[in-house]
């Protein structure tokens, strides 16, 4: 279960895993962008989100398979209007809370700000991670992107070398 996305609350113990983007249907519920390896992970995740209380958030289903979209219901919300005032409300988790991984995988949010080097000099830090279908891409602070396929992870040190 990667988290896909690196955008995290102040706390970086916190880490962002969707947001809600609209209502959904006239009796409360909400449409969930979401921002992990398999929309269905939120059901086994314990979300927070200021506004939202501990407990209220509930999975109902995917949108359609194939989609990072899932329904969701927000407990107190019953109706289409109360629904639309959640739009724009992000979901965030405890990083202590996802399982550890074995060794050769990464979360993406544990490589947001690790130094890339290649060839001995550092070419920038990671600033993002995108996923365009083809796999994993980090991008730079300085604009630039690069594949993830064929580098070196050191995670202690927080530095990616890119093996050409």
């Amino acid at each position: 279960m990667n988290v896909y996305n690196n955008k995290q609350m102040n706390n970086s113990d916190q880490i962002l895993v969707g947001k809600i983007v609209a209502p959904q249907g006239i009796r409360g519920d909400v449409r969930v962008q979401t921002y992990t390896a398999h929309p269905n992970d939120l059901q086994k995740l314990v979300l927070y989100s200021p506004g939202i209380a501990d407990g209220a958030f509930h999975f109902i289903r995917q949108l359609k398979p194939g989609s990072s979209m899932i329904v969701a219901h927000i407990d107190g919300t019953n109706d289409r209007n109360a629904a639309e005032l959640l739009r724009g409300v992000e979901l965030f988790i405890n990083r202590a809370d996802l399982p550890a991984l074995p060794d050769g995988e990464y979360y993406h949010a544990d490589l947001i700000g690790m130094r890339v080097v290649r060839d001995g000099l550092t070419i920038g830090v990671v600033d993002n991670i995108q996923n365009y279908g083809g796999g994993d891409i980090l991008e730079l602070d300085n604009g630039d992107m690069i594949a993830f396929g064929r580098v070196n992870v050191d995670l202690q040190n927080r530095v990616i070398y890119i093996n050409e």
